[in-house]
């Protein structure tokens, strides 16, 4: 009823004085406007219809190409068009022409005397002529540019439902109500034969019809089961193409084997469902019941985009019909997915997650089209359409890596719910970065499952406009609407969509407007809050029932074909269930969605190379580094810039590096060794600063540009560096997806202020930061996040370091048993690292590190901003060579080292506030007096560095000492693991001291998937509710893992270290107290006064003894 009024007021045509051209929303105005932004490749050649005179009857069919000649020049048509239209004739509706003074009759010009008489006597005939025929040609276009309105797209009948009955019984559409009404045609005029213009292709090989057959087939066309949105396009041809593929008649034919194969397709997708509401009746699954015709609809677009030479599709889609797209439409072994219901233990290490948001990996033959073809279903938490970007992401690697620089052999698919698909702001983002160059994937193909309702939310309440797909516009992106009980139709829009995304390579949306026969979920009761539509929903016939009763009327198929199909669908999935019961465990790693082929294979998991280089590499890259171009006679770079690189030369020769000569000279050498290196985010070909400066800019020629870094070596990495749209959301969900694809790359996001990233917090929670737990997935992917309390407010201050450090997955209370492969154990096992680095040369090792790992982890930088202009923030070469390495801990290396017994403080920090804390140490003399060690990589957390410096200072003060906020930073996540260092300092019990351990080992995801895992982590068997309430068991748990396949790796400590873990204490007296700003509920003060007097008075504190 929403989108019926809105129909119905878009539908109906002024009348009065208004003409044709203002109720089209052009006017003589506005046409010329158009006509002289006409692109030069669609002006059409005009002189041979230019010079038929205005009563040629031949000359009707090119009236508005009469008129567009006119506005270019009049003396360009013969002069009874000139005068036709001086007289603004043309932009009037029939018979309402105006009659201005000085208008000159027809039979005055010059050039018709030569005209027989009879002529001026059939005047007002021929303008007659003349006007219906633009009435005609205005209906036309009405039809295509609203006809959608009034499609008979609602399976239940409720979106038409306000259009009227008409006196003759006939239910008339809006268009045809208009028709009768305002353009001056009667039932008399219906037989009248008129000539078809060049916009319309509903004639086929006719170029003339009678209106009646005109009308009938508009209506048939653009009223029917589809609803085509294309006249917001802005290019001509693209309109023609959509105007042919649906107006061309009998084009939306099937042979009876192509409607065979749709049956057998609907039931497969209908039997799933059946199946397993008989199995698991009591069991969430989403299912498809009301819009089954999604599977055909979904194997239609790979067949057709299969034949069309596309290689490997990938796919994201929300909670609803995804076991059955598994099942169905990738062929994943139904043994597998029904495994998922019987609530068993898994056999991999991590989460898990629940069944309907787990991904998958399939490579097999298309059978229709005889070509292999490679599905990935990516994994997804509800978060509904927070994918989108990550598909996107992982579609352009693809298409990177394969060298398919226009999308022809990878492409991406996106289903989406109606409710989501207006609602969510991250669908708008996604599509923006449709025709970005460095984001684009050359076309995506949108399937929306339009079942009328969000949840339990009527539409009316849930969007402002008509539908649920107009974010697609903003892209020109043409809309398909078609009626899911239609499959013949469904399968045309699918034709035609695969059709236009590998013409044009641009996206495109199939709006499948269906209904949910149960509610939200199976166990959820619909009634409550839409009673009606479930009343017409009970009614209605189930779409395989619906479809199959019309192919048996056709003679098609029989009903005992029929019962066939359905059976041997049904015998598959019994098969299938039988095997399924055998099964013990689950096993994540069979729904891999990004499997890294080779990658983990000869490698030792428990050994990094140091990431140092030879000087000779560090000095050609910065060399190139701190070069303008080889042409740089002819390319002019600002001043400012010939000082940067200047200074950049000069670094180099005193064999010292700032932070972004230091960034260059990593991501080179790793260039020099074949990795791909891609940076994004918003500003970052310069820097936010200012700093980095890897890409210059012609001063004189737009578009110009140079890319030092990609000039390195000749046989180098690709490098891509690119600003992206103003967007953290979509823009770290697609570097996130990029990062999947490949191990051999690294893949950073920058933000353009840290605190920017809370607007991609649904990435960084639901993704980053547990997507290997719960999917089984490594990502290298890496997060530079400015951050620093450098008196610049609330706003541009803190990355948040925090919220990192509370995801992360190490427990605060255990001490890993030490060995010389601690460090990289530990890396292991956590989820991710956050660090934030204090000199060029440990952020040149930690980006470094990040691609010698034998395995892949994210990393989370807090990176610096006044440090990047800072005097001391600079490092000699003699730290990037040789054997050189990631230092976790910096200790103190001057005076406090030589005699540590006189140490009195110990001041431990990490990030930028170590060199307020050094000045602040040398204006007081304290050289001696206070030691102070930088703690580079927070998480893991170097338990074994902390406490070999306590240890070193045994009779100092140890103080934490950080710029931001007490409630804020690294204290909360450091305290309790300076704690558990501490003790481990020194044992002096057996028994445990404190507080009992009351809570589940540290984790990454929030829960465990598996029902049966969540309740033996509650039951009294020795896991933590047992060691509340209950004995100990005595059941062994496994050893570490040391398995470090992508599919084993122990998020968690195992269960059996805790007796290990108790049997420390901190020496009576010493522990670490905090010294810095106090509790807060902002991130900073907006005042440069009062930042600067919280900045000296916690320096003051730290520098008391």
């Amino acid at each position: 009823m929403h989108r019926a009024r809105s129909a119905l007021n878009c539908m109906l045509i002024p009348s009065g004085q208004q003409t044709f051209a203002s109720w089209l929303n052009i006017g003589a105005a506005k046409s010329r406007i158009a006509s002289e932004l006409l692109p030069a490749s669609s002006i059409r050649h005009y002189n041979s219809a230019a010079a038929e005179p205005f009563l040629n009857g031949s000359s009707t069919n090119y009236v508005e190409d009469m008129y567009n000649a006119w506005l270019r020049d009049p003396a360009s048509v013969h002069a009874s068009w000139d005068a036709y239209f001086r007289n603004n004739s043309y932009t009037a509706p029939p018979s309402l022409a105006p009659v201005p003074k000085g208008h000159v009759a027809l039979s005055e010009i010059r050039g018709l005397s030569g005209l027989p008489a009879s002529l001026g006597s059939a005047m007002s005939s021929d303008e007659k002529v003349i006007d219906d025929h633009l009435a005609v040609q205005a209906i036309i276009r009405s039809y295509q540019s609203r006809g959608h309105l009034m499609a008979d797209l609602d399976p239940l009948g409720i979106l038409n439902s306000e259009l009227k009955v008409g006196p003759d019984g006939v239910k008339r559409r809006a268009n045809e109500q208009v028709t009768r009404k305002y353009m001056n045609f009667g039932e008399h005029d219906m037989e009248r034969v008129f000539k078809l213009p060049s916009t319309t292709f509903i004639g086929g090989k006719e170029k003339y019809l009678p209106l009646r057959e005109i009308l009938d087939r508009l209506e048939h066309v653009y009223c029917n089961k589809i609803g085509v949105e294309f006249m917001f396009i802005n290019s001509l041809e693209q309109c023609n193409w959509i105007r042919q593929k649906f107006e061309t008649p009998d084009i939306m034919t099937y042979t009876n084997d192509e409607k065979r194969l749709i049956l057998a397709r609907l039931s497969r997708a209908a039997g799933f469902e059946g199946f397993l509401a008989k199995k698991f009746s009591s069991e969430k699954r989403f299912g498809l019941e009301g819009a089954e015709i999604m599977i055909p609809a979904m194997k239609q677009v790979i067949d057709v985009s299969t034949r069309l030479g596309v290689e490997s599709i990938i796919m994201g889609m929300p909670h609803r019909g995804r076991l059955n797209v598994l099942a169905n439409v990738c062929r994943k072994p139904l043994n597998q997915i029904l495994t998922q219901f019987a609530g068993l233990e898994a056999a991999d290490d991590g989460s898990g997650d629940v069944k309907y948001h787990l991904g998958t990996y399939i490579e097999r033959l298309n059978r229709v089209t005889n070509k292999n073809i490679r599905l990935a279903v990516v994994a997804n938490p509800s978060h509904l359409e927070c994918v989108n970007p990550v598909v996107q992401g992982k579609t352009r690697a693809e298409q990177f890596y394969r060298g398919d620089g226009e999308g022809k052999k990878v492409m991406s698919i996106l289903v989406h719910g109606d409710a989501a698909f207006c609602g969510q702001g991250v669908v708008f983002e996604t599509f923006h970065l449709a025709d970005l160059p460095d984001y684009t994937t050359h076309g995506t193909i949108h399937i929306v499952v339009n079942n009328q309702i969000g949840f339990t939310t009527d539409p009316r309440r849930s969007r402002s406009s008509p539908y649920c797909t107009d974010v697609a516009r903003v892209v020109n992106a043409p809309i398909f609407h078609v009626n899911a009980d239609d499959p013949e139709a469904v399968m045309h829009v699918c034709n035609v969509a695969a059709e236009w995304r590998a013409t044009y390579h641009k996206d495109v949306v199939i709006d499948l407007v269906c209904y949910r026969r149960n509610g939200h979920n199976e166990i959820d009761e619909p009634m409550f809050t839409q009673p009606l539509m479930y009343q017409k929903i009970r009614q209605l016939k189930p779409i395989l029932e619906i479809y199959s009763d019309k192919l048996v009327s056709e003679g098609v198929v029989t009903n005992d074909e029929v019962k066939a199909v359905k059976d041997k669908y049904e015998k598959i999935c019994e098969d299938a269930f039988e095997l399924a019961k055998t099964e013990t465990h689950i096993k994540y790693k069979d729904w891999l969605d990004s499997p890294w082929s080779g990658f983990f294979e000869g490698k030792d998991p428990l050994k990094v190379c140091p990431t140092g280089v030879h000087e000779e590499t560090l000095v050609h890259i910065g060399n190139r580094f701190s070069q303008p171009p080889p042409n740089a006679a002819e390319f002019t770079i600002h001043k400012g810039l010939l000082r940067i690189l200047a200074a950049r030369k000069e670094m180099v020769d005193k064999r010292t590096v700032d932070w972004a000569l230091g960034e260059a000279m990593a991501f080179g050498s790793l260039l020099k060794e074949g990795i791909h290196v891609r940076l994004s985010g918003q500003d970052v070909e310069r820097g936010t600063f200012s700093h980095r400066h890897h890409v210059l800019h012609h001063q004189r020629v737009d578009k110009a540009t140079y890319r030092p870094l990609c000039h390195l070596y000749p046989d180098q990495g690709p490098y891509t560096v690119c600003n992206s749209s103003l967007s953290e959301f979509a823009v770290l969900g697609f570097e996130h997806g990029y990062s999947m694809t490949n191990p051999n790359a690294l893949v950073m996001w920058e933000g353009q202020f840290g605190d920017f990233m809370n607007t991609a917090q649904c990435i960084i929670d639901q993704f980053i930061s547990c997507g290997q737990a719960k999917w089984v997935r490594q990502s290298g992917m890496v997060m530079l996040l400015p951050h620093g309390m450098e008196g610049m407010g609330p706003e541009h201050s803190s990355a948040r370091l925090e919220r990192f450090l509370q995801m992360s997955s190490d427990d605060p209370d255990y001490f890993p048993p030490e060995s010389d492969e601690f460090a990289i154990r530990q890396l292991h096992d956590i989820n991710w690292i956050v660090a934030n680095v204090s000199t060029p040369a440990n952020y040149f090792h930690i980006m470094r590190r990040q691609i010698y790992l034998p395995f892949r982890k994210p990393l989370i930088m807090m990176t610096p901003k006044s440090l990047l202009r800072h005097p001391e923030c600079k490092s000699s070469f003699d730290m990037m060579t040789g054997n050189t390495e990631f230092l976790r801990l910096i200790p103190e290396e001057g005076a406090a080292a030589e005699k540590p017994s006189g140490v009195k403080k110990v001041i431990f920090c990490s990030g930028r506030v170590y060199y307020d804390l050094l000045k602040a140490r040398r204006d007081n003399k304290l050289e001696s007096d206070i030691a102070i060690a930088r703690v580079e990589q927070i998480s893991p957390f170097p338990y074994d560095l902390v406490k070999k410096e306590a240890e070193k200072y045994s009779n100092a003060e140890l103080v934490w000492t950080q710029e931001e906020a007490k409630n804020q930073g690294a204290w909360g996540y450091v305290q309790p693991r300076f704690h558990t260092a501490l003790n481990a300092a020194r044992e002096v019990s057996s028994q445990e001291v404190g507080k009992r351990d009351v809570s589940p080992d540290a984790a990454a995801s929030g829960a465990s998937a598996s029902s049966s895992s969540a309740t033996t982590d509650q039951s009294n068997d020795g896991t933590w509710l047992g060691r509340i309430f209950g004995p100990q068991s005595t059941k062994k748990h496994a050893n570490i893992n040391t398995d470090f396949s992508p599919t084993h790796t122990d998020f968690n400590r195992p269960s059996d270290v805790y007796a290990a873990k108790v049997k420390r204490s901190v020496k009576a007296g010493r522990s670490i107290s905090y010294c810095g700003r106090p509790t807060a509920a902002s991130t900073a003060t907006g005042s440069k006064a009062q930042h600067n007097k919280e900045l000296a008075h916690f320096l003051e504190d730290a520098m008391a003894l």
